[in-house]
């Protein structure tokens, strides 16, 4: 009779864990000022200024057009007012509810925007001229990537370059998480678009050179997605995509380490501050069902799976090396 009934949850188990296995941007904070999103399979959004998407599942495919804003994003009603060197913090969660942590923890953040022909609210990004703002990957020394951070709900921070010129922008934050990326296809997307309204009477922006569309900025093959010596220290790691677009590095500077040419990749904001932290926030401007603190409020089962998904990657990692020894 156990057997039977343990037979009988094991498939919703599996599930379970699949879906907590992946994640999605919940919520933003621009100077201070909150914005919600919506979690996942909502009846009725709240008005928000990220892009909601129908899943958490990751995009898979470099020629993917879900690689543009996501899985199937959707319009967002409100936009968020930033200015030159507006400090954003982004918060990737884990699961449907935003109850679990991020679970991944190899890959890189990268952070792109691209100008809206006349309001974000309205406009179709599917052939938005995107450009980078700044890229982290591996920490000092080689041993973590910046990614790990998002494991106990750190948001992710990246600021708005200091001479970028007034407008309306798509912010596209991006993780690509490489623990399966040994293999051609591996590699899983997480984008998400954030809409904003850039004021300031800064003049400059990216060079045409310096644009490429999603998709079409990255290919399967590109030495930052097809990564066989992902666990194979010393990782020299190359970023995907265009280089971080020159007028960023105007009046700023970087709060990462910069690219090495030996030993690892280290992160690298190149002009636009990227970091990691848990700042205070002042305004609330959009809601949905409140989400618990870091620390102390998950549910139990959602933490468990979520920690099991962290133990995964590691275990991929530790089960490449075994194999590296055996083909030896």
């Amino acid at each position: 009779m156990m057997l039977r009934r343990l037979a009988q949850l094991l498939p919703a188990l599996a599930i379970s864990t699949l879906v907590s296995a992946h994640g999605f941007v919940q919520q933003v904070t621009i100077d201070g000022t909150v914005y919600k999103g919506n979690n996942l399979n909502v009846g009725t959004p709240v008005p928000s200024i990220i892009r909601l998407v129908s899943t958490n599942s990751p995009v898979k495919g470099s020629s993917n057009p879900a690689l543009n804003c996501g899985q199937d994003a959707q319009f967002a009603s409100l936009v968020g007012n930033a200015n030159p060197g507006s400090q954003l913090e982004i918060l990737w969660v884990g699961g449907t509810d935003g109850t679990s942590n991020w679970p991944h923890n190899t890959g890189p953040l990268m952070h792109y925007m691209a100008k809206c022909d006349g309001s974000c609210s309205t406009y179709n990004s599917t052939n938005a001229e995107w450009f980078k703002i700044s890229e982290l990957g591996l920490e000092a020394g080689g041993n973590t990537w910046y990614q790990a951070n998002l494991n106990s709900r750190a948001p992710a921070n990246v600021t708005i370059p200091n001479t970028l010129a007034p407008g309306n922008y798509l912010l596209r934050a991006e993780i690509i998480s490489l623990q399966l990326a040994m293999s051609p296809g591996g590699a899983e997307f997480y984008p998400a678009c954030i809409q904003l309204q850039i004021g300031g009477s800064q003049t400059q922006g990216p060079t045409s050179s310096e644009e490429c569309l999603f998709p079409g900025c990255y290919s399967d093959n590109d030495p930052g997605i097809l990564t066989p010596n992902i666990y194979n220290p010393p990782i020299q790691y190359t970023f995907p995509g265009p280089p971080v677009a020159s007028f960023v590095n105007t009046g700023s500077s970087s709060a990462a380490p910069s690219p090495t040419s030996t030993g690892s990749a280290s992160g690298s904001s190149v002009g636009t501050t990227s970091t990691f932290a848990n700042g205070p926030s002042s305004t609330i401007i959009a809601s949905s069902t409140p989400s618990p603190t870091a620390t102390g409020q998950c549910m139990l089962s959602s933490r468990s799976t979520n920690q099991d998904v962290v133990k995964r990657d590691s275990r991929n990692k530790r089960m490449h090396k075994r194999r590296l020894v055996r083909a030896h």
